[in-house]
Order: C-alpha cells, then sequence, then structure tokens
C-alpha cells in the first residue's frame, strides 16, 4: 500500500510546499534599478521590478547573539548609514523535522527534510529585520493602508524570504486598492520560545511574540516615510503566523497600544488562533528546556541559562534542536509555542479571549477542511480505539485522566467514512485510525478551536463583526484533502487562476481598506455575511462557494470547550 501512497503524496505535497519556495532572486536588470527611503536610522535602498518596489532586510532590533540571546529584543538606536535592502533578507536559525519512524513515517519525512519545505539562505541569529514591498513609484504621502504579514511554520521555522508578496500588491494595484506589505522576521524554535522555569524567572519567555511587537512598533515609526499609513495596520498571518496574530491581539491583555495610538485595527487568521497551553514553566515545559541543557553540554553549569547564551553558534543551534519537531510522530504537540508567562501573556490565550482580554478589532478567521490530515501521517502504529486514545494521552495531555481522552475520542464517529479528509467515504486511509487521528487533531488544533474563540468573542464584544470561512478548494487530493498550509498556494501567492484565489484575495484587500471584506468587492463575488446570528460560514471552492451552517461536529466542539482548561498543550 505504501508504494502506492508515495507518489500520491509526494505529488501533493509537492505541489502545495513548492509555494513555500523563495522567490527567484530578480534578474540583475531589475536589481540594478534600485529606490531609496530615508529613514532616521539611514538610507534604506530597495530593489525595484517591474511593478512593486522590494526593501528587505531592514533591521529594527539590535542582534540577538552572545548576551542578548535569550533575551527580549533590544531597539535598534545606532544608524544604518547607507543600507543595502535589494535582498529578501536573512531568515533566522531554522528548526530541523523530526522524522525518526519507517515507512510512510520515513517516505514523508525524507522528502520534507528537504530544500523544498527545509532549508532557506542566509541563517542567522542577527536576523531580526523587516521586509517591506510596496507598489512601483509609491510617494511618501500615499498614506496606504498596511497588511503585516506574521509567517507560519510551527514556531520552528520560515522567514520572510519565503514569502515573496509581488503578485499580491500587483493584484491590490489591479483592483485600484493599492497598499503596502510588511513581514516581520521573528525567533523561531529554540532561540524564540525555550521554555522553562529558568526562563520565566530571567523574564525570556515568548520572545518571538516580542520580536513581532517590536516589529509592529517599527511599523509605527517608519512606515509612513514609505507611503504607508500607520494608523490603518491589519495583521495578518497562517498557521503559527495566524496564532501569532490572536497572541498580538492578547499581549499585556489586550493593550495593543504605542506611544497613545494602536498598532493595528484589524485583524486575520488563517489556520490558527488560540491555543490552550500550559505556563512556561510546566513539567513538560522543564523536560523540554533540561533536555536542552543536557544537548549543549551545560548540565553541569552553576547557571544553565547563562551557558546557553555562551555556548557558540552550532552548540545551541543543535541543542535546540534536539527536541521533537513537529513533523514527526509527537505531530503539533508543539516543543515550542507561545505560553502563559503571567506578563506577555497573562494566562492561556483561550482564557484571554473567554475574559475578554484582547484587543477586539474586526477579523476573518477560518481553516482549511482538512487541517489534520498532514499532521497525522507518522502514527502508523496506531489501529485500534485504545491505541489512539493511549497517544493523544501519553503525547498531548499526560497530566490529565485517560477517561478525559476517552470521552473526547467517543465523540469522533470511528467509521472510515467520519474522518478526515472529510466526505471521502472508505478512501485515504492509509492505517486504520488514521481519518479519525486526523479529524481529532484538526480540530482540537485549529477548525472547532476557531469556533470556540468566535463564541467566546461575539459574547465578550458582540459589536465587533468578524467573518470565517471553510476552504475545501483542496478536495479530492489523496490522503491530504484540503490540507494545513495548501492555503499559501490559493490565498497568499494566488497562482492559480481560479474562483478560489480570486474571491478570497478580493475579500482580503477590501477587509484591508474598510474593515469589512464586502466593501469594493466585484458584483460576481457573493456577499459575505458576519459570523453572528446565523454563525455561518463561507465555504470556498476551485470555482465557487457556498454559506455553510458552522456547526458541524457540535458534540466534539462541546467536548472540547467544556474541557478547555485541563486540555492544555
Amino acid at each position: 500500500m505504501y508504494g502506492i501512497l508515495t507518489p500520491l503524496l509526494s505529488a501533493a505535497v509537492l505541489a502545495s510546499l513548492a509555494a513555500a519556495l523563495p522567490a527567484p532572486s530578480p534578474t540583475l536588470e531589475e536589481r540594478a534599478a534600485t529606490t531609496s527611503v530615508v529613514l532616521p536610522q539611514g538610507t534604506i535602498v530597495g530593489s525595484v521590478s517591474s511593478t512593486v518596489e522590494n526593501f528587505g532586510g531592514i533591521p529594527f532590533a539590535q542582534a540577538p547573539v552572545g548576551k542578548l540571546r535569550l533575551k527580549p529584543p533590544q531597539r535598534l538606536n545606532s544608524s544604518l548609514g547607507t543600507f543595502d535592502a535589494t535582498g529578501a533578507g536573512p531568515a533566522c536559525p531554522q528548526m530541523y523535522f523530526s522524522t525518526e519512524g519507517d515507512l510512510l513515517i520515513s517516505v514523508l519525512g525524507d522528502l520534507i527534510n528537504t530544500p523544498l519545505f527545509q532549508t532557506v539562505t542566509g541563517q542567522t541569529e542577527d536576523c531580526l529585520t523587516m521586509r517591506v514591498q510596496r507598489p512601483k513609484g509609491t510617494t511618501a504621502d500615499a498614506k496606504l493602508p498596511v497588511l503585516f504579514w506574521i509567517f507560519g511554520g510551527g514556531f520552528e521555522l520560515g522567514s520572510p524570504q519565503m514569502y515573496d508578496a509581488s503578485l499580491l500588491v500587483q493584484n491590490g494595484i489591479d483592483q485600484g486598492k493599492p497598499f503596502i506589505f510588511v513581514s516581520v522576521n521573528y525567533r523561531v524554535g529554540g532561540f524564540g520560545f525555550l521554555p522553562g522555569k529558568e526562563i520565566l524567572a530571567d523574564g525570556a519567555s515568548n520572545l518571538g511574540l516580542l520580536d513581532q511587537r517590536m516589529g509592529l512598533e517599527w511599523v509605527q515609526d517608519n512606515i509612513a516615510l514609505f507611503g504607508g499609513d500607520p494608523e490603518k495596520v491589519t495583521i495578518w498571518g497562517e498557521s503559527a503566523g495566524a496564532i501569532s496574530v490572536f497572541d498580538q491581539m492578547a499581549l499585556y491583555d489586550g493593550n495593543n497600544t504605542y506611544n497613545g495610538k494602536t498598532l493595528f485595527r484589524a485583524a486575520i487568521m488563517d489556520s490558527g488562533s488560540v491555543v490552550p497551553a500550559q505556563a512556561v514553566d510546566c513539567a513538560r515545559c522543564q523536560d523540554i528546556y533540561d533536555t536542552v541543557v543536557k544537548a549543549a553540554g551545560c548540565d553541569g553549569s552553576a547557571d544553565t541559562l547563562e551557558c546557553l547564551r555562551d555556548a557558540d553558534y552550532n552548540t545551541f543551534l543543535n541543542a535546540a534542536n534536539s527536541v521533537p519537531g513537529i513533523i514527526g510522530y509527537t505531530s503539533v504537540s508543539l516543543s515550542y509555542l507561545p505560553r502563559p508567562d503571567g506578563v506577555i501573556l497573562t494566562a492561556s490565550p483561550d482564557a484571554l479571549a473567554l475574559s475578554g482580554k484582547y484587543a477586539a478589532v474586526p477579523m476573518i478567521i477560518g481553516d482549511q477542511e482538512d487541517e489534520g490530515t498532514l499532521f497525522s501521517l507518522f502514527q502508523v502504529n496506531i489501529t485500534t480505539t485504545d491505541e489512539l486514545v493511549d497517544y493523544i494521552w501519553q503525547v498531548f495531555f499526560s497530566e490529565v485522566a485517560r477517561d478525559d481522552i476517552v470521552g473526547l475520542v467517543d465523540t469522533y464517529d470511528p467509521s472510515i467514512t467520519a474522518g478526515s479528509p472529510f466526505n471521502t467515504g472508505i478512501l485515504n486511509n492509509p492505517y486504520p485510525q488514521f481519518k479519525r487521528l486526523a479529524a481529532i487533531l484538526g480540530d482540537m488544533v485549529f477548525t472547532l478551536t476557531r469556533r470556540i474563540f468566535l463564541e467566546s468573542a461575539l459574547a465578550a464584544n458582540p459589536n465587533v463583526p468578524s467573518w470565517s470561512y471553510l476552504a475545501s478548494y483542496d478536495y479530492g487530493t489523496p490522503i491530504l484533502g484540503t490540507f494545513h498550509a495548501s492555503d499559501i498556494l490559493q490565498v497568499f501567492y494566488g497562482l492559480l487562476p481560479n474562483y478560489a484565489s480570486k474571491a478570497i484575495q478580493s475579500y482580503y484587500i477590501s477587509f484591508l481598506y474598510t474593515m469589512d471584506p464586502n466593501n469594493g468587492t466585484s458584483s460576481d463575488i457573493a456577499q459575505w455575511p458576519q459570523w453572528k446570528e446565523n454563525k455561518e460560514l463561507m465555504q470556498f471552492w476551485n470555482n465557487k462557494s457556498n454559506l455553510l451552517a458552522d456547526d458541524f461536529r457540535s458534540e466534539s466542539m462541546d467536548y472540547l470547550s467544556s474541557h478547555a482548561s485541563t486540555l492544555l498543550i
């Protein structure tokens, strides 16, 4: 059976992950054409293509190296002089995937551990930089709205260089709605989200979120000089980037002000929102810290955190990457993610949402229909319901009673026809519990958590509008369906000339301009109702869309909602 699956999986994954490749470098002729913007810190020289100007790798903070490693970002106050920003900028140190296992695990592991998805150029700790892309010829008085992108990658990998927004910016130009695109580089993996009691005591938690926040502050200070309007910023992210978007809304109990003004006025979350999480110093978190310390050879040190700061780059990188990664058996039971620390995130994000302790702004939020399939390819040893329960219990929620997990699993129909990829009958089930596990993982991390968040938001802020969606445009992809991150090709790049790409980009750009996805869209694009009284989703297909009641798998949602305080990752 795996011989049949291999080419199917390879084709599906390659087609989607190709979208994450860095865009081709500008030609010599394009790089020869430059433009510049004068900032307080220096003159930033960018490159010019036929329709878009690019400024990549602009530093916004001091290099987080040496004694600044594993420390909150420090604002850059030194001069940049004349700074070459004609490229895409650096990448922060990346985490390599955990692919131990056999058969299907090793097949997909080998595939994903290729440069297609894994490798980015220019990895360096000195990576706290911004990328700005704007329509060619934009003047400083243009006051264009700003789309602030936070990349995804499981809080383990990614960089602005992977997301060239030229086509997206061009789409805005074509619609008569030009805008400025900004992407922030932030620390990932153990460099940005290392947990542990030592981290908590040192005030070194959630550093990646603080990087993002300083990037938003940089926009407030500088984007007007690029022709942007700092009062019209929409934050947008996918996967870990979407989770980060809500975290930015919830930082400091919802205080999103800087110098007396709000950092953003609207938000878009693709495949991610609230993640119920244990505190930074939880028992599992301490195990992660201790594993990194031991791998770095710091376990005999009197001050293990200072030892990690003093370690050479490769030693710390390898140590930080010695814990399980997202593409592996432990799946979305992430080693590194934002966690409550009592200051930056004062409580679990779901609790902050429930209590209304977040910056309530108009938002678009939605999911791919089969969020869990990509993360369920590695557990081929799970063949019975008891093994499924034990896997979820031991890997995700070992501190709760096993019966709590039995209760969750029991809300999911054991029939092959009921699982994910949904609506595919008896097909696409490479091992006996694959489709059921995929449904559960997709729901508890993405799809049903989104609905729980929307319910909380509606109760806390009934007058703040939201719109929600379910993407089904990759229906029919073998094994994976409309899988997690497959929207990058459709939504970010818009490479497929179909209704889904056109409609979603049109909705998003209208939302950027007016905080309502319906204002200014063409007559052939359907009206998108708010997620309010009728609680309807816009369901996107390749060549059409329709409204869908957001009430599927309600028993599972009720269970997750009622156990949110205990089912913490």
